[in-house]
């Protein structure tokens, strides 16, 4: 289900609860005002009923004919002034009660009659006092029951409210903590699976939490991380090539030397040969033999630097792999005036990587370094173990030009250059890549002007018995 819908039906669930309570509410408070408008007509009708034995009682001590007028008008209007409300008294106390005033209503003023047309009969003035008695007792009961009643309505509306608003209360908190429990579950797939991508590890979630707007979401990052995880191949690939163009001009000089030697020595021998001895024409070979060696060595270190390879994580000596790197470009180095310094850990512990894409790292940062010294300066290489952290730092350091403050936080963006339209902007996130990829860190420190330190640090490499034995 959509959150749209979720948010919807849990709207409607709420709104139909307190559209229950308020019908509730209103039925109660009808019914409460029928009560309170009874109470009203009973207070009257007992004010009625006590002056009509006020009248009675003034008949029977002053024998005065006038006061049974009085209680049979008084009978009459009290009458007329029910059957104006005769519909709010029924539900107020029911047909029944209703029939019982009225009865009672009727036998009064009938006796009422009787003892006017027979005045002085006893029997039918006892009569008349409990006629009179009685209903004035039924009426008073009447008011009484109903005043309870209300109380009653009263108390049960009081209490109603109070567990219905805690209903309410308690089912849109419910309602509300799972809604946003999904919500924020999704959103933390999303921020893991980004902070992920933006590691430069392609990982992607197996099972999709739910399947609203976030499912399709998490779906398209997903998708997305294969995407990039695909292509990341060809951009470290691609980015190689680039690389070449730097290298070319470096090799070729590089392969020129050589050449020219084994060229003069070719001449030197054809011209000398006569003259040479056996050990002398043997000597004159062993120099073309090891110029070709290098030939072969530039050759091969270009072709392994060049070509797409599989991931091959391999245990290697650090040192070795910074010289290896170093040959690539010291051509380039030379040319830029560019002085070479290291401080190599003696004996380093062995690192557990891919050699050749960790030479890639190296020669994007000392090409780097050697672009912001264009006048020539001193570059610094450097490996450090940090025994209490089982790890090896490798350092490059220039005298370059430096990188500005607000630059820092984005260097290893992707497509983010220095260089303006002279660089792709990818060398450096391409590192980035390729350190994470090995569980390690690269960082930046630059002050302008001055130069900059990249440092990478990378897990030393634990043999299976060493695991073992640490555990």
């Amino acid at each position: 289900m959509k959150i749209e819908h979720k948010i919807i039906l849990s709207n409607v669930v709420n709104v139909a609860l307190i559209m229950l309570i308020g019908f509730f509410a209103i039925q109660n408070l009808n019914l409460m005002l029928t009560k309170l408008r009874f109470v009203e007509i009973a207070d009257d009708l007992n004010a009625s009923f006590l002056e009509m034995r006020l009248s009675e009682k003034n008949y029977f001590l002053y024998k005065d004919e006038s006061a049974l007028f009085g209680i049979k008008e008084k009978i009459e209007k009290t009458m007329q002034s029910v059957e104006a409300v005769n519909d709010d008294i029924s539900r107020a106390v029911g047909e029944d009660n209703l029939r019982q005033l009225f009865l009672h209503l009727n036998n009064y003023s009938r006796i009422l009659d009787q003892v006017r047309r027979s005045s002085g009969d006893v029997q039918l003035e006892t009569k008349l006092r409990e006629e009179g008695k009685q209903l004035k007792e039924f009426s008073e009961a009447m008011t009484l029951l109903e005043r309870n009643q209300v109380n009653d309505i009263i108390a049960r509306s009081k209490k109603g409210l109070f567990y219905s608003f805690w209903a309410i209360l308690l089912s849109a908190i419910v309602v509300s903590h799972f809604i946003s429990q999904r919500i924020l579950r999704s959103l933390r797939e999303i921020q893991r699976l980004a902070i992920s991508i933006s590691e430069g590890s392609f990982s992607t979630i197996e099972h999709i939490p739910s399947r609203d707007e976030f499912g399709s979401v998490i779906t398209a990052i997903n998708f997305m991380s294969e995407e990039l995880k695909n292509r990341e191949e060809e951009i470290i690939q691609s980015k190689k090539l680039a690389s070449l163009g730097v290298l070319t001009a470096g090799v070729a000089h590089e392969l020129i030397n050589p050449l020219n030697n084994i060229s003069m020595i070719a001449q030197t021998y054809d011209e000398a040969y006569d003259s040479l001895s056996n050990e002398q024409r043997i000597e004159f070979m062993n120099k073309v033999e090891r110029e070709t060696e290098r030939i072969k060595e530039i050759v091969k270190n270009l072709l392994d630097f060049s070509k797409p390879k599989e991931v091959d994580l391999r245990e290697a000596n650090i040192n070795i792999v910074i010289q290896k790197s170093l040959k690539l470009l010291q051509n380039m180095l030379d040319i830029s005036n560019v002085e070479t310094k290291f401080t190599f850990e003696e004996n380093p512990p062995s690192v557990f990587i891919d050699e050749h894409q960790f030479q890639q790292v190296l020669v994007n940062l000392i090409t780097n370094a050697a672009h912001a010294m264009p006048g020539g300066g001193r570059l610094f290489l450097g490996t450090r173990a940090a025994r209490q952290k089982d790890t090896i730092e490798v350092s490059v350091i220039d005298t370059g030009k430096g990188i500005p403050p607000e630059h820092l936080a984005h260097i290893f963006d992707p497509f983010f250059s220095t260089k303006g339209e002279g660089g792709t902007g990818l060398g450096l996130s391409v590192s980035y890549g390729i350190i994470k990829h090995h569980g390690g860190t690269i960082r930046v420190e630059s002050k302008v002007g001055v130069g900059t330190t990249f440092t990478i640090e990378l897990p030393v490499y634990k043999k299976k018995e060493e695991q073992n034995g640490s555990l």
